[in-house]
């Protein structure tokens, strides 16, 4: 799902409203109470190096973090979304409908399962229905990492299967029938998608939705098992999208709250590198954190390294965004990062939520072949070739959105186009999407993508995209001006 905050094709949720997890209140791993490690002796520039650094580092955690308080903050789910109370499923029911002003980039491909788990008090149950229909479960960490993926790709088409999601301390025994996903840590956010034909498919897709299962390990085998209500943190402000919460943090609460979610959700083992550099400004995995606690010109030097840090992120999610580049706009190397927490960062700020390149790629198009911004007082035409058409194993569409991200109420009510419409192919085998405010002809319109006479954007969805596309080998051609 390409998620910047505003840029969702995700679940109306991350939406300007819904609140959530609380910190964690573990005792540090080492049983060390003190405020903080003392920073080694070192210089102002390397201290504040070291921060821009933490931070860069820091960043997807604290934004995922931030995200999944405001999706979870609820005592009930509202009705028909995809966020609410933990340790829960909660479906998007239908397409938002085209005049819709909630979520930019939205989705009619797919109807979203979505659900945030806090593994802390006991692991959770996660039952996946067997279908023959395409949905996906993505997993991720507090880190941004998908660590796995339940679905038709991974686990197989008609596979009903019962994973028992474990945190990263749990050291128990899975009960007979249960296979663990151990997740590296405390925190999971669940972005499920099931293939949805049209509004006339809906009630196939409630079918599969409602045989997805998330329930306590201790409610297991149990024949009734009823989701208690949320709690709502009334601290959390739910006007405020996420990204502008991390933002408007201070080095000292950053840093401080960045600490405290390491206690529970730890690094990855290949970051002993960056954790011990860490250690030389006052970090230790498991121990609080306090900036007012150094020496002033320590702390002065983590604030210019803070202010740094959040400097670069912002530069490079603009990059990764698309902002002031040509052409289609996509990255096949998402969803796992190992040690490129800058790109990483990136992502996070960017887009948010993405999945393994493997189960879906949404290239975003802003301009023509010639570079000139896409604008519906012209007419234009993408065109593949007989046989290069977007390779997939599942399906692909490409959808028109209004310059704010937003469905173009047309005359076809149409958002979308892709290879499950009856499309008529030219004589020759090729095949052409016109792009247009008016009507390209009644032989034409089945082909037709409708926009208004004004500027607009594209986004292509390729689930299961095939070898071909993943390793370079095609992309999408480039969107020409027609008659």
């Amino acid at each position: 799902m390409q998620m910047t905050w505003l840029k969702t094709a995700c679940i109306a949720a991350i939406l300007a409203g819904s609140p959530g997890l609380a910190l964690a209140q573990t005792q540090p791993v080492s049983g060390n109470t003190r405020a903080s490690a003392q920073p080694s002796t070192i210089s102002e520039q390397e201290a504040s190096g070291i921060a821009k650094d933490a931070y860069v580092f820091a960043y997807p955690l604290m934004l995922t973090h931030a995200t999944l308080q405001k999706l979870g903050n609820f005592a009930v789910a509202p009705p028909g979304d995809a966020f609410g109370p933990p340790n829960q499923f909660h479906h998007a029911r239908a397409f938002p409908k085209a005049d819709d002003k909630i979520v930019i980039r939205t989705n009619v491909d797919t109807l979203y399962s979505a659900a945030t788990l806090d593994l802390k008090a006991e692991p959770m149950v996660l039952s996946v229905p067997a279908t023959d229909r395409y949905f996906q479960l993505p997993m991720l960490s507090l880190w941004t990492d998908v660590f796995a993926v339940p679905g038709t790709r991974t686990t197989g088409k008609n596979t009903a299967r019962n994973f028992l999601v474990v945190g990263p301390g749990w050291r128990g025994k899975a009960p007979a029938g249960l296979e663990i996903i151990r997740s590296p840590t405390r925190y999971v956010w669940i972005i499920g998608r099931t293939q949805t034909n049209g509004p006339s498919d809906y009630e196939n897709v409630h079918k599969v939705q409602d045989a997805m299962g998330l329930r306590p390990l201790s409610a297991w085998g149990k024949s009734k098992y009823v989701p208690p209500k949320g709690k709502v943190d009334p601290s959390i402000d739910m006007r405020a999208d996420p990204p502008s919460v991390v933002d408007k943090m201070d080095a000292a609460t950053f840093y401080s709250r960045f600490a405290e979610l390491l206690k529970d959700n730890p690094p990855n083992p290949v970051d002993y590198p960056m954790i011990h550099r860490l250690e030389r400004i006052g970090f230790k995995v498991g121990q609080s954190f306090d900036l007012a606690k150094l020496p002033a010109a320590t702390r002065q030097a983590l604030e210019r390294g803070y202010a740094d840090g959040k400097a670069l992120v912002v530069a490079e999610g603009k990059k990764e965004a698309g902002i002031g580049r040509k052409g289609w706009v996509y990255t096949t190397r998402s969803g796992t990062y190992g040690t490129d927490y800058l790109y990483r960062a990136a992502i996070a700020q960017c887009c948010v939520g993405e999945n393994l390149p493997q189960d879906a790629v949404y290239p975003s198009l802003s301009s023509d072949a010639e570079g000139q911004p896409l604008n519906g007082n012209s007419n234009y035409v993408l065109h593949f070739d007989k046989g290069k058409a977007p390779p997939v194993d599942a399906f692909w569409s490409v959808t028109a959105y209004d310059i704010e991200g937003y469905f173009i109420p047309n005359e076809l009510k149409r958002s979308a186009i892709g290879d499950r419409d009856k499309l008529v192919t030219n004589p020759d085998g090729s095949l052409d999407i016109y792009i247009q405010a008016q009507s390209p002809g009644k032989d034409k319109e089945a082909n037709w993508l409708p926009v208004a006479k004004a500027p607009f954007t594209l986004l292509m969805r390729l689930y299961s995209p095939r070898e071909e596309f993943l390793e370079g080998k095609w992309s999408p051609p480039a969107v020409k001006q027609g008659n």
